[in-house]
């Protein structure tokens, strides 16, 4: 064994040689390490480690707290293990399972009970919450065999989970213990309930929504912001999908391994189509006061191919209807502004050119022909092929981007001649009841593969974009989702199967000496619950056309 091994403390800049064995928070004692909030982990190595891992090679350790992604995701985690072992002391036999992220929390549901889910029993479950935050008790991981665990699930009812298990290749997976509570998350968690002062519980539909801290602001929880069309598209899939009985990973996998793929394809699909063709007619009983339909969403939701099957719907309905993508109104790259970082900011208002983009609008209003602009983002520079628009006095221009539901986008145009849709991927399905797959993830794996193949950047230079990407949609997208008209669903049942062929191997390229490695690494382990599924029978009018390739729409 080695008598030392240098540790690289990134926090302060300083190394030290120390004995073999060091857990973390032995570590950052030696290193004096004290950060805004307490330290709930590290990266080692670029990878997320607990406070109780051990040291005993050379590593290169930054320490890290809430405000860190990955202890905000450390954090919620914990609390959703917080959250089901209180509801198991107050109702017995029920579970929890966080169904998706909407009004700044965690919509939950409480399975097993015939209880309705009402005032007094949210507020018993939030006390019971904090008095086993008060008893500080700790929360620590076991590493089984896989096969030990399937059993272990099963014995507690868990047959999902065990399920899911059985198709996994790794042969150890570690089980969190909570006070006499077993569970599997994924991802790490915090050492013990005391870190968990700062959350609430409150009723919500016919579960409760758990409020979580603010990142930047942790010792205050996230202020509730009322998106009650957000929660309707979430349930309607979520209904949707436990219906034709695909609600979690282990049920899409089983469905692939007896061969009803191309079932799951059609269904996901035809859904697809059946929701553009409602919202096409929802424009022409409106075709007399319409004259835009204005599509936004965040990045990677598959806006530009939503836009171009609407466009179909409508001529369909003998309606004439003319495309326009924002991304070909942005300005110069040196012309884009900064955000706090001295980063570009291309999700910002000011990345548009507003005023060009107005000039057009007005004279394709009035009837006049205008020459339409490219944006190249190989080269940063906008450009003219020759392209040009003239609309019918009937036609209606439709415009996506990100901004297009701000107001300031189009503000000579009065709000009756405007049809608002706002798009995202809203995945409904979990890995199970405890561990829920963000909306975010499905897009930046989107956003991860076009952008190799179509943008010419790495994974590493779309993961360490992707905070500020997820900061533009704060400030750009999200305050405007519910002035939408309707919503539509990106997210198909299958995607993940087919996007991890895709991704895997772009993802493995990013090296392990930078910060961006441990979300690959999370992004690569999120991906291995999934059976793999062949591109070959997606249509080539897919959204997901529009991030593999093959479609049969033009994206230039």
């Amino acid at each position: 064994m080695r008598k030392e091994v240098e540790v690289i403390c990134q926090n302060n800049n300083l190394r030290k040689k120390l004995k073999p064995g060091h857990n973390l928070h032995e570590v950052a004692k030696e290193f004096g390490i004290k950060l805004g909030q307490p330290i709930l982990g590290a990266m080692v190595n670029n990878e997320i480690k607990e406070l109780d891992y051990e040291v005993y090679t050379p590593k290169s350790i930054l320490f890290i707290d809430i405000t860190h992604p990955e202890g905000m995701r450390m954090y919620q985690r914990s609390l959703f293990f917080l959250l089901q072992k209180a509801v198991g002391e107050i109702v017995p036999g029920g579970r929890i399972s966080i169904e998706h992220s909407v009004s700044k929390g965690f919509y939950c549901e409480i399975k097993g009970i015939d209880t309705a889910l009402e005032l007094p029993l949210v507020f018993s479950i939030g006390d019971k919450m904090r008095e086993i935050v008060e008893q500080n008790l700790p929360i620590w991981r076991d590493k089984v065999l896989t096969l030990d665990a399937v059993k272990l699930f099963n014995d507690i009812g868990q047959t999902e989970r065990a399920s899911l298990f059985k198709t996994r290749s790794t042969l150890y997976t570690s089980v969190y213990h909570l006070n006499g509570l077993a569970d599997y998350f994924f991802g790490c968690l915090v050492p013990s309930t005391g870190y968990l002062k700062v959350f609430d519980l409150v009723k919500y539909y016919r579960g409760m929504l758990l409020m979580v801290p603010k990142r930047r602001k942790p010792d205050e929880v996230e202020d509730i912001v009322l998106q009650n069309k957000m929660f309707d598209i979430f349930q309607e899939y979520k209904e949707w999908v436990e219906i034709i009985g695909v609600s979690n990973v282990a049920a899409i996998n089983k469905q692939i391994s007896e061969g009803r793929t191309s079932e799951l394809i059609k269904i996901s699909e035809a859904l697809h189509e059946r929701k553009v063709i409602q919202i096409a007619d929802q424009i022409i009983s409106r075709k007399k006061e319409v004259r835009i339909v204005l599509i936004s969403g965040p990045s990677s939701s598959g806006k530009t191919t939503f836009a171009k099957r609407l466009a179909i719907q409508l001529k369909v309905a003998g309606l004439n209807s003319y495309n326009i993508s924002l991304d070909n109104y942005f300005v110069d790259r040196e012309k884009t502004p900064l955000d706090e970082h001295g980063e570009y900011d291309f999700e910002a208002l000011g990345a548009l050119d507003i005023d060009f983009f107005n000039q057009n609008l007005v004279k394709l209003l009035k009837g006049d022909e205008v020459e339409l602009p490219k944006f190249s983002f190989e080269t940063g520079k906008r450009f003219f092929d020759g392209s040009r628009l003239k609309i019918e006095s009937n036609g209606i221009i439709i415009i996506e981007g990100i901004h297009a539901l701000n107001p300031d986008l189009t503000p000579l145009i009065e709000l009756e001649k405007k049809f608002q849709i706002y798009i995202s991927a809203l995945t409904s399905l979990s890995i199970d009841g405890t561990n829920r797959i963000p909306t975010t993830d499905n897009r930046l794996i989107r956003r991860i593969i076009r952008d190799f193949r179509y943008r010419g950047y790495s994974a590493c230079d779309t993961i360490s974009r992707w905070d500020s990407v997820r900061r533009g949609e704060d400030l750009n997208i999200f305050p405007y989702q519910e002035k939408a008209d309707v919503m539509f669903n990106s997210a198909l049942l299958y995607e993940f199967g087919v996007l991890k062929t895709y991704a895997e191997q772009i993802i493995r390229d990013v090296p392990m000496n930078v910060p961006e490695y441990a979300e690959a690494r999370r992004l690569g382990k999120f991906l291995s619950f999934f059976a793999r599924i062949s591109d070959q029978e997606i249509p080539p009018t897919s959204i997901l056309r529009e991030f593999l390739g093959g479609s049969t729409f033009s994206y230039k």
